[in-house]
């Protein structure tokens, strides 16, 4: 069987990018720029004001105080948008708002609640030094500067970023497009009582919110039944879509359809089973160089290789540089025991920190349907193959499922 890295790495070597969009700034949140972006302008493009209050020279403020007030001739005011008329000399300062342009001949501003004014006339009290409570011109931004580089998700920080400088349209990478199909005579949907002999369809939740999760667009199908003629019908619309997972239906039974289904519509196996639990039977086909996914239809499984392989190809496809989630080393509390054979184990594991380290716990009975193990997982222990026990305090790979790709 194929290991879990050599399966990763024939996802991600026959996965490409999307082709970019030029899209306006509002549609852009957490799509990835698809080539550097720099700045086209200054920001801010002239020394304005930081406060309201006066625009004044700093040297004649220099030993103001309680016992000696400094009092300054007002020439006037100038509003936020407005142009300065003229020019502030020794002895003057002109009423300012903050974000208005700083006359030539002031380097400072006196904020109004420092100050007492009357008539044509202001006075304060408050020594002032050369520069304070103004904005200088490219402060924020110098044109030509470095805004984002290509494969960076876009976040609301950065969007405020680029239309300050005037970026209305982003070249990106689109969303892709997920079918989700789900198979099965057992299913029934959520809002059903099951019959007997049925469980509820928890798939199409878990998974479409995985891929909702990635930024990704899941596109659900009705429950597909153990029937070769109807899931064919499916498949030939999911096809539609950037990308297909299946759930179930892959295995060695006999009403196991998906694999034989894939080929007679002409994908080609790119391979079929992974040397890992939970989760063996995952295939990966390409139709027309179309990703297709067949996952395990035990809940667990499905999720733990939609996150394990899925979401880096999908990643991989909205054009993000960073594909992988963070790892690191932590203590397995509990310690852990299974057989010893030449399958990789995926534990679902509490991670915390601690002033020692990291420390992990698993989340009780670790079988591949039981999914209530999920509910407090943060973190998957990666246990090599050949390693039949983890002794209490050992240490183990974290892949750390709560937190966001860094490499």
């Amino acid at each position: 069987m194929t290991t879990p890295t050599q399966a990763l790495q024939l996802i991600l070597g026959r996965v490409r990018p999307l082709p970019a969009r030029l899209l306006p700034l509002e549609q852009v949140l957490g799509l990835a720029v698809a080539e550097d972006l720099h700045s086209p302008s200054t920001v801010p493009p002239f020394t304005n004001s930081a406060m309201d209050g006066y625009a004044v020279q700093a040297a004649d403020l220099a030993e103001a105080s309680e016992a000696h007030p400094v009092c300054l001739q007002v020439l006037g005011d100038l509003a936020a948008g407005g142009v300065p008329l003229c020019a502030v000399g020794p002895g003057q300062a002109l009423r300012i708002m903050t974000g208005a342009p700083l006359p030539e001949g002031a380097d400072s501003v006196v904020p109004v609640e420092d100050t007492t004014r009357g008539g044509n006339w202001v006075e304060t009290t408050r020594p002032l030094r050369a520069g304070i409570h103004i904005r200088l011109a490219g402060e924020d931004l110098r044109k030509g500067q470095l805004l984002a580089t290509a494969g960076q998700g876009l976040r609301p920080g950065d969007l405020g970023v680029l239309a300050a400088a005037g970026i209305a349209t982003v070249s990106v990478h689109p969303r892709v497009r997920v079918a989700v199909l789900t198979t099965g005579d057992e299913l029934v949907d959520v809002s059903e009582q099951p019959g007997p002999g049925r469980i509820r369809d928890a798939n199409i939740h878990a998974v479409c919110a995985q891929v909702t999760a990635c930024g990704a667009i899941p596109v659900p199908f009705p429950r597909v039944p153990d029937d070769r003629a109807t899931l064919l019908g499916v498949l030939r619309q999911a096809l539609e879509a950037d990308v297909v997972l299946t759930t179930g239906g892959i295995s060695v039974g006999d009403y196991d359809f998906m694999k034989a289904m894939l080929e007679e519509l002409g994908a080609e196996r790119i391979f079929w089973k992974v040397a890992q639990k939970p989760g063996g039977p995952l295939g990966f086909w390409l139709l027309d160089g179309k990703p297709i996914f067949g996952l395990p239809g035990n809940p667990v499984a499905a999720m733990l290789m939609v996150e394990e392989y899925v979401r880096p190809a999908l990643r991989k496809l909205m054009g993000f540089s960073k594909l992988h989630r963070p790892e690191a080393e932590a203590a397995l509390e509990d310690g852990w025991t299974g057989r010893t054979d030449q399958r990789t184990t995926f534990l679902r594991v509490v991670a915390r920190r601690e002033a020692d380290g990291l420390k992990a716990r698993l989340t009780g009975p670790q079988g591949s349907a039981i999914l209530s193990s999920m509910l407090v997982a943060n973190a998957l222990a990666v246990v090599p193959e050949g390693v039949a026990q983890v002794e209490p305090g050992g240490v183990v790979l974290l892949h750390l499922t709560e937190e966001a790709e860094d490499h």
